[in-house]
């Protein structure tokens, strides 16, 4: 794909959030909790002991200029048997002949005419999490370990409201493998799914939290989530950045893997049951000398299955967690157990605006709207051990990015681009006769539409396309139906 021209420079750059003083003092609730017994189930009125159901008193997030996000029709692309994503054959107990691949973007009829304004997903998950105009939180896709949030462990093919949010305006949400975070405009965060590494911070493990339930956390308020594989990022309004669930690889940014040795040749991990501050940042030299860094505020993140990288106020990125394949940018392939600045990316001339994370791979776009990868797209070949452009990408105004397992899908101008190696089931939006591309394509089917908003699971990719003139509506209505 050719590069195109630059739009007219400064246009757009990353909004700046209000400074607020740093807050040196552990706000996250870590009291010591008990364990529940192994293989029950939990749900909101088991999961924690107090009454946390009350929220009136707690006053709402500003809300940015335009409203929690513009609002349009949903497309839809990828593969909608949810409990196929991953695997070669159905488990026993799946819905086999339910579901196809869409091998380009459709509407989705089951929402009845419903305008969107949120989607979420994340590379590791086989469901999703859809906000409609009206603030409905609807949920659908694989659903065996309750991460809908919905009551029960029952596979959802159409949208479902989560009735435990009715009265809530949710802002933000994420999706982990089998868990999912969700966020109200008042700075709460509600959890569902499995949480037996204690991904979903009720402060207890070895459950199935079935019922969207209140995240045991009474800090500043949140403004931000994200789910790794399985673990759980939460960001506050002060800048600080609080994790749980599995440590493996140094995720969590706690200065340690989790590792503990039960017997002389048994291994196992401590968990994070509920929110814990990271409270280290460091910059390592060439001489591998470490200094920690001080008064590190965050404002942005991404996580991918088992690594985040993270930006601060002086757009300056941080990674950590698996190393492998170069995903965090250091040049290297180690294991990072505490945030590491990313050296290659360091302002004023290589600061950061927004971070995108996959499984295997790393996107951030810099303060002057060039796109830099690291790590590997591909299952097998040469990987980017540290930032570099992506030569495609050169000249368009980059919007919003999708990050799936190897997949990626960017809404740029009034394009989509996707790209991923095979096999791929239908989440670039590219046809059937091109189903998958090593090099970013315009996905043609939705050309010279403009998506406000893209959201990339496992094996498919959701998206929000302005439908506010005659003409977007036209276009629309000519694309594919997909209903259950």
């Amino acid at each position: 794909m050719s590069t195109k021209r630059k739009s007219a420079p400064g246009k757009k750059g990353r909004s700046k959030s209000k400074k607020v003083e740093y807050d040196e003092e552990d706000i996250s609730s870590e009291s010591d909790l008990e364990d529940v017994d192994a293989g029950s189930n939990v749900d909101a009125d088991d999961a924690i002991e107090e009454d946390l159901t009350d929220v009136s008193n707690i006053p709402e997030l500003r809300a940015p200029e335009g409203g929690w996000g513009k609002s349009g029709t949903l497309l839809l692309c990828g593969l909608t048997n949810w409990e196929m994503a991953g695997r070669k054959a159905p488990p026993k107990t799946a819905k086999s002949n339910v579901g196809r691949n869409l091998w380009t973007p459709h509407t989705f009829k089951n929402l009845n005419g419903a305008r969107v304004r949120l989607v979420a997903s994340g590379p590791a998950a086989s469901h999703s999490i859809v906000v409609t105009e009206d603030n409905r939180c609807l949920a659908f896709g694989k659903n065996d370990k309750g991460q809908l949030g919905v009551g029960d462990m029952k596979r959802r093919d159409e949208p479902t409201e989560i009735d435990a949010l009715k009265g809530h305006t949710v802002i933000a949400a994420a999706c982990g493998r089998n868990h999912t975070l969700i966020l109200t405009s008042r700075g709460i965060v509600f959890a569902a799914g499995d949480n037996k590494l204690g991904q979903c911070g009720v402060g207890k493990s070895d459950a199935c939290i079935v019922t969207a339930t209140k995240v045991k956390y009474s800090g500043a308020p949140i403004v931000k989530v994200g789910c790794g594989a399985e673990f759980s990022m939460i960001l506050d309004i002060k800048g600080g950045l609080h994790s749980f669930g599995s440590p493996e690889y140094g995720a969590l940014g706690h200065n340690t893997d989790g590792k503990y040795f039960i017997t002389n040749s048994k291994m196992a991990f401590h968990f994070e049951k509920v929110p814990k501050r990271i409270v280290l940042y460091v910059e390592r030299g060439k001489d591998g000398h470490v200094t920690p860094l001080d008064r590190v505020e965050i404002t942005d993140f991404s996580c991918g299955h088992h690594h985040i990288v993270a930006i601060d106020s002086k757009s300056r990125a941080f990674s950590w967690g698996f190393g492998g394949v170069g995903r965090l940018g250091h040049n290297e392939q180690r294991d990072e157990l505490v945030p590491r600045l990313i050296k290659f990316l360091e302002p004023p001339n290589r600061g950061v605006r927004s971070v995108h994370c996959g499984n295997t791979y790393s996107i951030v776009i810099n303060v002057h709207g060039t796109a830099l990868m690291f790590g590997q797209t591909k299952r097998s070949g040469e990987a980017n051990m540290y930032p570099k452009p992506i030569p495609d990408l050169s000249g368009w105004e980059i919007r919003c990015v999708g990050c799936s397992q190897t997949s990626i899908v960017v809404a740029a101008d009034e394009s989509v681009i996707a790209w991923g190696a095979s096999p791929t089931f239908g989440e670039l939006g590219l046809g059937e006769m091109r189903k998958s591309s090593t090099t970013p394509m315009e996905v043609k089917a939705v050309e010279g539409l403009y998506i406000t908003a893209v959201t990339c699971g496992l094996s498919h990719t959701l998206m929000i396309c302005r439908d506010e003139s005659e003409e977007e509506k036209a276009k629309i209505a000519k694309l594919e139906v997909y209903s259950v």
